[in-house]
């Protein structure tokens, strides 16, 4: 099934790798390579992640504190967050607004 990012959900995932590389030479890279193993995890198998909300799944990655929150429909997931575990629980709600 096809990924759809929505723009604050890329610009997340993408403040994220820079942090991340920042803060030591080739992490942000190891982010960007656990994030794109749950993403094709997440499009093989939409509907393992675990049940968030009204009508959310996410899947935790293991080795980040950051979560992808997202929504199956008919003919793709939208990914609506790539959020931090520990800040801001639900900020994204209003994204679909």
């Amino acid at each position: 099934m096809r990924l759809r990012f929505l723009t604050p959900a890329r610009q997340e995932f993408l403040a994220a790798v820079r942090y991340y590389e920042r803060a030591r030479s080739g992490l942000g890279s190891e982010f960007i390579d656990e994030l794109e193993q749950a993403l094709a995890e997440i499009a093989e198998s939409p509907w393992s992640g675990s049940p968030f909300g009204e009508s959310f799944r996410r899947r935790v990655l293991s080795r980040f504190p950051f979560e992808v929150v997202y929504r199956v429909g008919e003919d793709e997931i939208l990914v609506l967050a790539v959020a931090h575990q520990s800040r801001r629980p639900f900020y994204w709600r209003n994204r679909l607004d």
